[in-house]
């Protein structure tokens, strides 16, 4: 297996998969102002942390294919991560437990907010291994 390719697409996945878990909502809640309460009613949005892993992808990809350097892309990536989680984690403490119950008869929603925190874990996972990967600890 080949580290220095496998260690960035587990963290551009992580990030897919961060962005796939901010998308469930608008499929379990019946209306889209619903969700924009949701997602707004934390400390932070997590519309933010969105953005920050649609940039890592874009430098992960780069730092694997070459096309920017490699140690810069992990460490950056790494960085970025660890805001996401912090800042997800962020959110999904301060959302009102109230709101989160009047949204949806079905349960999954009141899971939700954990699952996209846990669904941000593999993007600093994968940063760090890349990094690892390069030698840079």
């Amino acid at each position: 297996m080949n580290d220095l390719r496998t260690a960035p697409t587990v963290g551009i996945a992580g990030c897919v998969l961060y962005l796939l878990a901010l998308a469930v909502p608008y499929v379990i809640v019946e209306t889209a102002s619903a969700v924009g309460a949701y997602y707004g009613s934390g400390g932070i949005s997590p519309v933010i942390p969105a953005v920050l892993s649609l940039v890592v992808i874009i430098v992960l990809a780069a730092g694997r294919e070459g096309r920017t350097d490699p140690s810069i892309a992990a460490g950056a990536t790494l960085v970025l991560g660890l805001f996401i989680v912090g800042l997800s984690l962020l959110w999904a403490a301060t959302v009102p437990v109230s709101l989160v119950l009047g949204l949806s008869e079905s349960t999954l929603i009141e899971h939700h907010r954990w699952a996209v925190v846990l669904a941000s874990v593999p993007v600093p996972v994968g940063s760090a291994w890349f990094a690892r990967a390069l030698g840079l600890f």
